[in-house]
């Protein structure tokens, strides 16, 4: 009988893990299609996710409730392994697409786009989105130069840039509010008009973005190490850095594009997901995304009962959820007791 060796022990915990936090994820699901503003039955609800029923409860929960659902599911695990890539790429702790700027440059174009072009579809303001969002990454990384503090730099320059898009995002709302009401709550962060129609436009690059991660998995570790390190080893470490900064590009830009810049995921969850597995890239990258799934997932459930029978954007529960704990991980950087 062959001895169980260190690696087989710690297959079965993370095996236990992963499965129970798509089984949370499933939960969640369930609970945004089963609860909300009308009652819904278990037995109505079971004949609406089989497609066996066709009256107004069932379109109602197979073309509003469940393509939100979907819709929390993928923008949170977006969100999420976009914040980790940040935290990664800058070495920043503290960093995520939302504090560096990045989200609030994609608004600002999507707010653009929409008084420009008032017509245009989701798909291009996805386009608006990933310009913005380019646009934004690379001034910082400009405003930030080279050399040993260009890590502090960036986050200073990154909060400096969140301020002045999000200032200019204002803005044109408040010069152009008859074409811009319906942006209240997209600029919070909401998933309320969400439908089967963003859940086909996100798929491509939800499927594009988790690939591209993949295959880059192995070159990502190195980002991980002291760049001179990295560089001593013949890796060509700023190459890598621009394919994790374009990946983060598609997979914020296209989340905020479609929902907003929701708040707070992008830091939260790499932290906590990295506190209950560690640092191996290899499997924090999937943990991760699951938790980003099921913040989001549980958020929106909850959005839905702050102003019952009315609907809040999710945005505000990820920002109350957040916002303490970046608090606390500041002071944890700062070295406060």
């Amino acid at each position: 009988m062959k001895p169980i060796t260190e690696k087989q022990s710690q297959k079965w915990p993370l095996l236990f893990l992963f499965s129970a936090a798509v089984l949370v994820m499933l939960i969640g699901v369930i609970c945004n299609l089963k609860w909300g503003q009308a009652y819904v039955s278990w037995h109505t609800l079971y004949e609406a996710v089989t497609y066996q029923g066709s009256d107004k409860t069932h379109l109602y929960i197979q073309t509003l409730r469940l393509p939100r659902a979907i819709m929390a599911c993928i923008v949170g695990m977006q969100l999420a392994l976009a914040g980790m890539l940040t935290q990664i790429t800058t070495k920043n702790p503290l960093a995520s697409p939302h504090i560096f700027g990045i989200n609030a440059g994609a608004a600002l174009a999507v707010v653009i786009g929409l008084v420009i072009l008032p017509h245009f579809g989701n798909f291009g303001l996805i386009g608006f989105a990933f310009v913005g969002a380019a646009l934004s990454a690379l001034l910082i990384w400009s405003l930030a130069g080279a050399g040993r503090q260009q890590y502090v730099r960036l986050a200073l320059a990154g909060i400096t840039i969140h301020f002045l898009m999000s200032s200019l995002t204002e803005g044109f709302i408040i010069m152009n509010q008859h074409a811009t009401d319906s942006m209240i709550f997209w600029l919070v962060g909401s998933l309320n008009q969400a439908g089967w129609s963003d859940v086909r436009i996100i798929l491509p690059f939800f499927i594009g973005g988790m690939a591209l991660f993949s295959l880059m998995l192995p070159a990502f570790k190195l980002l991980l190490l002291d760049d001179d390190i990295a560089a001593g080893l013949g890796q060509r470490v700023n190459i890598v850095r621009g394919i994790s900064i374009v990946l983060v590009l598609l997979l914020a830009g296209s989340a905020v594009a479609l929902c907003g810049p929701i708040g707070f995921i992008c830091l939260l969850v790499p932290h906590i997901a990295r506190a209950m597995i560690g640092p191996n890239l290899q499997i924090l990258g999937p943990m991760t995304a699951l938790l980003g799934g099921i913040l989001l997932v549980y958020a929106d459930f909850l959005s839905r009962f702050i102003a019952f029978p009315f609907e809040s954007p999710v945005g505000i529960v990820t920002a109350v959820i957040g916002a303490p704990y970046f608090i606390y991980l500041a002071r944890k950087q700062g070295g406060a007791k």
